[in-house]
């Protein structure tokens, strides 16, 4: 079975008001889920790398052809490219949001996902759908706190 997902992640200001959307579907099944959640600080790109893990980790099974759309080269390139295999050899030290990248990596792995860069805001439908999640996740007043990057001293993560 083909599982298609869609992601995107936005901020106002950056560091700022973030939040990510999703949109999972199964086209066989004509099965739509969507998903999304707002943070008070974080960044763009951490916004991008945690739709994509939180839609993994809503999946049931392990034996699906899973799909990945983003807009996000930051997150297309690091598994496209290959950059993710070095991080994880120098465990995750000296790259941006190390936190997010160990949680995604098992995930990875598990999930073997396609990955496809898409252009954002250019008419992509379910690209567009996927941000209008973010931006009104980013927008409304159940807020989380992003700990790792509000925080990183003290913060719920291994750095």
């Amino acid at each position: 079975m083909i599982i298609e997902i869609y992601t995107d992640g936005a901020c106002s200001g950056n560091p700022g008001k973030g939040g990510y959307g999703v949109l999972m579907r199964v086209p066989e099944k004509n099965y739509e889920k969507r998903y999304s959640q707002g943070f008070r600080k974080t960044t763009n790109n951490r916004m991008e790398l945690l739709a994509v893990i939180v839609a993994l980790e809503k999946l049931k099974s392990d034996e699906n052809d899973v799909h990945i759309y983003t807009d996000s080269k930051y997150v297309a390139d690091a598994i496209n490219q290959k950059w993710i295999f070095g991080w994880k050899k120098r465990g995750f030290t000296k790259i941006k949001n190390p936190d997010l990248w160990k949680r995604f990596y098992p995930l990875l792995l598990q999930f073997s996902p396609k990955f496809h860069w898409i252009k954002g805001h250019a008419g992509h439908t379910e690209n567009e759908i996927c941000d209008q999640l973010a931006v009104k996740a980013a927008k409304s007043e159940n807020l989380l706190v992003d700990e790792f990057y509000e925080n990183p001293e003290g913060g719920l993560f291994d750095k």
